[in-house]
């Protein structure tokens, strides 16, 4: 599923990153790689506000409807 219907404190891993070759590299040097957990802190309005690698990091929801969880 999207990250962006996962629960909010629920910890997932990240299994897919969808989009162009740019798009996943941006994504890759965020730390949303294949394997990594990811925690969703808060959603508003669709966009999201996640924890990765000690991180806080904030993806709108068409960001975060490419990362499959």
């Amino acid at each position: 599923m999207p990250l962006s219907m996962a629960n909010t404190g629920a910890v997932n891993t990240v299994k897919k990153i969808r989009g162009k070759d740019e798009t996943r590299q941006f994504l890759a040097t965020l730390g949303f790689v294949e394997g990594a957990a990811v925690t969703v802190v808060s959603s508003m309005a669709g966009n999201l506000i996640v924890c990765i690698k000690d991180s806080r990091v904030a993806l709108s929801q068409q960001m975060a409807s490419r990362i499959m969880v």
